[in-house]
């Protein structure tokens, strides 16, 4: 049976007070929307239909051509939101799920139980719901003597003895799609908010004499519906201790799980410690046997087995396996080390390749660079890239050593083995095993230190006696 998917994403989302659009908001470095839309594809569903409205644009370039779309220009109602969807999906056969864009709890386990139970029973709906043992402000789900679902009466709308149900509406449903779209036409918005709700359609079917089932997740939490930023943060919460207890049973070691923030889609191998302080955001990929931390923040990095990073910032970086950065490293954008590459304290590396075994140990600059293999590169040593206009490329092949405190002015090419001595610029390139020397000739001026002290304090006086 073939599966569907409607995403209602066009709500404003006021209560957030924010000028980013409400589906938007990250959870675990993640956009709402961009959650519900993967899991509903871990299900399966082979179209999926996002009902814009308000930041239409926004959410279309967020999402691209993952999804269709279609817009809801008036918010009438999630009735209303469904029904714009029937010019793509009205001719469809199958099982469609509704969901709405600020839920990025849903799990795909949850989603997979509820299809099941929708599809084995041939119910023309099936209603997603949650115990709650406080559920002011969620329509409630009346049922029969037989424990059947009767209708879904909104909050607002309640009797005092419907009031008092704890069985609440998550707002996710599975319908038969055929029957949604005909029972939406039957929609009214005769209620206290004048809107066309999705929920009198539960009530239109069971008129009608179809089936209407009920599956009740297991997990209450997946049932926030993130309308403001209290809810945000506990979505939040939420999502990491999910998170953090994932990768801990797949034989990762977080210290300190509190102090821990992983982003959704971040992937780490087994047997690699996280410490205090850990931050791992976007698609970054951590190898197995790894150190990470304490106090290190990685964003769209890509670390190999048996690495360590202390202490240190990698964003769109690459570190071999074996390898060591920091304490205190910034790896920037284009940063990708070999194996058994040391970059330690106070270095930052942009834009530049360090090669297998090569070391460059403290307060260096690396930007736009080729560093070869077995290289030594001392301290305080610079690639100077930039000439104010253009950025321009500095070249150090196998072997080659850099003293302390040399500046490279690029472009240049350091051959093989070659060796630069402290203190050297370096405006030429250096041939293979050349040593390169450009120091101004020392000389010593005998008391002349004597000299300048009493120059400097008679121009001292000279000023107070003004």
């Amino acid at each position: 049976m073939k599966r569907l998917a409607i995403v209602l994403a066009a709500g404003q989302g006021k209560r957030m007070k924010s000028k980013l659009y409400k589906v938007l908001h990250p959870v675990c470095g993640k956009p709402m929307v961009g959650h519900v839309l993967k899991t509903v594809g871990q299900v399966n569903c082979e179209r999926s239909v996002v009902v814009v409205g308000h930041g239409a644009e926004t959410v279309r370039s967020y999402l691209g051509d993952a999804a269709e779309y279609v817009l809801q220009a008036e918010q009438l109602g999630t009735g209303h939101a469904v029904k714009q969807a029937k010019e793509l999906l009205g001719d469809e056969q199958g099982s469609t799920i509704v969901i709405c864009g600020d839920t990025p709890l849903v799990t795909s386990e949850t989603l997979e139980g509820l299809l099941a139970l929708h599809e084995n029973n041939k119910a023309a709906a099936t209603v997603l719901t949650a115990h709650m043992d406080n559920p002011k402000g969620y329509g409630r789900v009346i049922r029969d003597e037989e424990g059947k679902v009767l209708r879904i009466v909104e909050q607002k709308d309640c009797s005092p003895e419907e009031d008092a149900v704890s069985e609440i509406n998550t707002g996710t449903y599975c319908f038969d799609n055929a029957k949604l779209f005909d029972a939406l036409e039957k929609v009214t918005n005769h209620n206290a908010q004048q809107e066309y709700y999705l929920t009198d359609v539960i009530g239109i079917l069971k008129e009608a004499g179809e089936i209407v089932m009920a599956y009740q997740t297991e997990d209450p939490a997946e049932s926030i519906g993130v309308n403001d930023r209290f809810a945000l943060s506990q979505a939040e919460g939420y999502m990491r201790e999910r998170i953090t207890r994932r990768h801990m049973l797949n034989g990762v070691t977080i210290i300190d799980p509190a102090s821990t923030y992983i982003g959704a889609d971040v992937t780490i191998g087994a047997d690699t410690i996280l410490y205090p302080g850990t931050i791992l955001k976007g698609n970054t990929v951590i190898g197995s046997q790894c150190e990470i931390g304490p106090n290190s923040e990685l964003e769209d990095s890509v670390v190999a087995d048996g690495a360590t990073i202390k202490y240190s910032v990698l964003n769109q970086a690459e570190v071999g396996a074996d390898s060591t950065v920091g304490p205190f490293a910034y790896l920037r954008p284009g940063a990708k080390l070999g194996e058994k590459v040391k970059v330690g304290d106070f270095v930052e590396v942009k834009n530049a390749t360090i090669e297998d075994g090569s070391k460059v140990s403290h307060l260096s600059y690396i930007g736009d660079a080729k560093v070869g293999k077995n290289v030594n590169v001392g301290c305080g040593a610079i690639t100077v890239n930039y000439d104010g206009y253009n950025k321009s490329v500095t070249e150090i092949e196998d072997d080659a050593f850099i003293g302390s405190n040399v500046n490279l002015i690029a472009p240049v090419k350091v051959g093989k083995g070659a060796f630069i001595v402290a203190g050297t610029t370096v405006t030429h390139s250096v041939p293979d095993n050349d040593l390169a020397i450009g120091r101004v000739r020392q000389e010593n001026k005998p008391g002349y230190a004597e000299k300048i002290r009493a120059r400097a304090i008679a121009k001292k006086n000279s000023k107070k006696q003004s």
